[in-house]
């Protein structure tokens, strides 16, 4: 995957993931749900300026920015640059998913194996140990999407400050995601 790919504003790169396929040393899948967070997000890590935890935001787009959530899960985000990252949510497994299941060490469907990020950085074996990595190389491999996607956006979910931003981005239809997309409102006759 090219760098610039990830050089463009925040949103535009969280619905391009959608339909890509990611794997790490030849595991993992099509991504099917995002989120977007930007330096102006009070949602996003990067809000307030750089620190030592969130440096790799505001480095070169197209880095991986990992980080342990609630002291047990790795997180998965794809720099944007300027404090901007994109967090991969979820992805429906086509690759290596016997190892998934042994990493996981769970009886679920596939479709559950990466379905939140705490369960795709496990399946995929993602830890701290890849944060600031350049995504363009190994363990990462990209596979474009084939064809145009239907998105379905909606507000973040996890996240207390923010929470109606609609910076959440799914494949519609897809089992694989962490959460269900939301539904439209009924229209009144």
């Amino acid at each position: 995957m090219d760098p610039a790919f990830f050089d463009c504003d925040v949103v535009t790169v969280a619905r391009a993931l959608l339909g890509v396929t990611l794997t790490l040393d030849g595991v993992g899948g099509t991504i099917v749900e995002t989120e977007a967070y930007d330096a102006n997000d009070p949602a996003s890590h990067s809000f307030g300026g750089p620190r030592a935890r969130n440096a790799v935001m505001f480095g070169p787009p197209g880095r991986a920015y990992v980080y342990r959530i609630y002291g047990l899960h790795h997180c998965l985000n794809v720099t944007c640059g300027g404090g901007a990252a994109v967090l991969i949510r979820a992805l429906a497994p086509t690759d290596g998913v016997a190892t998934m299941r042994a990493r996981r060490d769970i009886v679920q469907p596939d479709a559950m194996l990466c379905a939140g990020p705490g369960r795709l950085a496990r399946a995929l074996a993602i830890d701290l140990s890849l944060n600031g990595a350049g995504l363009s190389a190994s363990p990462f491999a990209w596979r474009a999407r084939g064809g145009e996607p239907v998105i379905v956006a909606g507000p973040r979910i996890g996240i207390s400050r923010a929470t109606e931003v609609p910076w959440r981005f799914m494949l519609s239809g897809s089992p694989a995601l962490s959460r269900p997309a939301p539904t439209p409102p009924a229209r009144g006759r």
